[in-house]
Parts: structure tokens; sequence; C-alpha cells
């Protein structure tokens, strides 16, 4: 579900927005689906919080039925219409980056990176919503109207205490000592390689890495090794 549409105020309501945004992905057809918590708008969520944005699947799959209808908008002329238009935009964007990869989508991808077309694009449609929610034109609950309960106490949020880090640093360093370092450099050493081979899916090796308990940063470091490090620009 979309993250941009929390709302630090009222926060309970963004229990409201996640239902409805997780129900139009269910009816669009999507194979996968993630619902955000309605804290993330303050902190990393509670265990409490994300039980609710899990209940919030569990009704929607068992409750409501929709997930024993193959496609259950098919025939809508609205529906079908918005996909057009959607599908539409999409060919206009892909025609441009393959434009700026000169016949190569991925170059083209690359191009948007180093020049922050990409961030441009999304840049500009944050200010032109913006803009909206500032003239009235659309309509934030609990932020431009409906404002009653605002003043009200925010609910408990997490909090990650230096405690915790210790406690994390100690169990990472527990995992770096029991496992085989031997094992650990090998799997490296093969993502390593087959990043080198741009043709080589990546995802076999890193799983491998995992399963012998490789770091996030281990990993990381090495694909930088062969990469490097994207720097962003920034531009105006």
């Amino acid at each position: 579900t979309a993250g941009v549409s929390l709302t630090a105020q009222q926060p309970e309501v963004n229990i409201v927005r996640t239902a409805i945004e997780a129900l139009a992905g269910v009816l669009g057809g999507t194979q996968s689906l993630h619902t955000n918590s309605m804290d993330e708008a303050l902190a990393l969520p509670t265990e409490r919080s994300a039980r609710i944005a899990l209940r919030t699947q569990q009704v929607i799959a068992h409750e409501t039925n929709v997930a024993h209808v193959a496609d259950p908008l098919g025939g809508s002329y609205y529906v079908e219409a918005l996909t057009d238009e959607m599908e539409r935009r999409a060919e206009e964007i892909f025609a441009k980056i393959d434009e700026m990869g000169h016949g190569s989508m991925l170059e083209g991808c690359i191009v948007g990176i180093d020049e922050n077309w990409f961030q441009g694009r999304i840049a500009d449609s944050a200010y032109d919503l913006e803009r909206a929610f500032n003239r009235g034109e659309r309509t934030i609950v609990g932020v431009s109207k409906f404002l009653e309960g605002n003043e009200e106490d925010q609910m408990d949020t997490l909090k990650i205490t230096n405690a915790d880090e210790k406690k994390q640093r100690e169990r990472l360093s527990s995992v770096k000592q029991d496992r085989n370092e031997a094992a650990v450099q090998d799997a490296l050493d093969r993502l390593a390689k087959d990043a080198v081979d741009t043709e080589v899916n990546l995802m076999p090796a890193l799983i491998d890495a995992s399963n012998v308990y490789a770091t996030v940063g281990e990993m990381m470091n090495t694909m930088a090794g062969v990469f490097g490090r994207h720097v962003e620009v920034p531009t105006i």
C-alpha cells in the first residue's frame, strides 16, 4: 500500500486508508501485497500496529470473498478506461527512457539515474500534489480538513534505544563467531565473480551467501567492489 498516503495526524485513520488501498490492489489482481502499518509516518511500526496491518490483509482474504473471483471488476468501462490511460502514459515514459538510451532501455535507465531524470519526475509530481492540497483541490482527512482529534495525545511508537543497538551488535558478533568463515568467503567470491558478468542473475549467489550467514553489509560491499557506488548529484 502507499506509504506516501500515511499521515502523522490521527494515525488511526491510516488503518482505513490502508484497507481501501489493499482492497483496490486485490480487486486489480495483485499477486503480492504488503500493507503499511498505521504508525509508519511516525516511526518503525510497533508489533501491535504491524499485527493490525496483517489482520487487514486477512479480513480482505477471508471475510470479503473477493479472492474467490478471478477478475471482480472485469467488464467495468470505468476501470478499463483508467487502465488504458495508465498504459498510454506508461508507454510514453518507456519511449522516453528508450530514447535516452538510444534504443536500450537499460542504458536509458542508467542515463536517467545519472541525470536525475527519475528523481526530477518524482519531485515534480510531489510538488504538483502539494499545490493541489494547498489550493484546496484535494483533501487529506485530518491534515487539511476534519482536524478534530489532532490535539489528542499521539500513540506510543517504537523506540530504538542504545541498549537495543548494543543487543543487536552482540547478536551479529555471535553469528559471525559461529559461522563458517571459509564458506562465507567462498560465497562472497562467487557473488563478485557473478557480478562481473552482466548476463548472470545474482539472486542465486545472494541466496547462497545468505544461507552461510554473510551479512547484508558484506554482500553490499562485495557488489560495490564490482559496480562502484552511485553518488547522487543534486540538480534543480
